[in-house]
């Protein structure tokens, strides 16, 4: 029977109709349920349009600043390494103002289990380019779309993850079909379940999710776009899995 999970308060959702930032929640809600994370987990929010999501979780919940998340994630795991520590970010927040941590945290191999929100715009403070926006893609910044001359090109942060010796695994996903929504639930299983096993260091969930509200478009065009346009610049796949080295 498809309910509520029991994770979920029955605080009201505050992103927007079409986002795929409530199809993410849902699916870490049921994994929290499934794997029986709700008394041993740590849930690492960041500053963005998921900031107030620590509402919708009856379980431990931390916000970090600005691009921090996987810094205070850190401190939490070393201070606690018998808990499950889940860090969640959107592009903004991990590859513009938080590129550091995340980088550092990769070099460093913490063992953690992050899930980045591409939508390659900023979405919570008004549609700006962000550091994922696409050639060509419009944005309240960029009127007449983004140019590599005065913006350079979008950050791959799978592939780029992929590199660094301390990341176990990496991994794109999306979230525009359900074949595609029960396959990103396997990745975040897969970053789980390692982190419960301890010792494989970083594991990185990147989700291409929907913004109807920044792209300007309805939701249903915007599971298109993802095809049409997202994908090219990031496609889908697993571009580390060192578990089976």
């Amino acid at each position: 029977m498809y309910k509520k999970p029991e994770v979920y308060t029955d605080a009201l959702t505050t992103y927007c109709g079409g986002c795929g930032h409530g199809i993410v929640n849902r699916i870490i809600a049921e994994l929290i349920d499934e794997m029986h994370l709700q008394e041993n987990g740590i849930m690492v929010w960041p500053i963005g349009c998921s900031c107030l999501a620590d509402r919708n979780y009856n379980m431990d919940m931390v916000t970090a600043m600005h691009g921090r998340a996987p810094a205070t994630a850190t401190g939490i795991k070393r201070a606690n390494p018998q808990k499950i520590v889940m860090v969640y970010q959107g592009d903004g927040d991990m590859v513009s103002e938080g590129m550091a941590e995340i980088m550092h945290a990769a070099i460093r191999g913490e063992d953690l289990s992050i899930v980045f929100i591409n939508n390659a715009i900023f979405g919570m403070t008004g549609g700006q380019m962000a550091p994922t926006t696409l050639l060509g893609q419009t944005a309240t910044t960029a009127p007449t779309g983004r140019m590599t001359d005065t913006s350079g090109y979008p950050v791959a942060m799978a592939e780029l993850l992929a590199q660094m010796p301390g990341v176990s695994y990496s991994e794109r996903v999306t979230v525009n079909t359900p074949a595609r929504v029960a396959a990103c639930k396997k990745a975040i299983r897969k970053i789980y379940e390692m982190q419960l096993a301890g010792g494989h260091g970083l594991g990185f969930v990147e989700v291409v999710s929907p913004c109807p509200t920044s792209w300007k478009m309805p939701p249903l065009k915007a599971l298109e776009w993802i095809d049409e346009k997202m994908l090219e610049a990031y496609p889908l796949g697993v571009f580390k899995d060192a578990t089976k080295e």
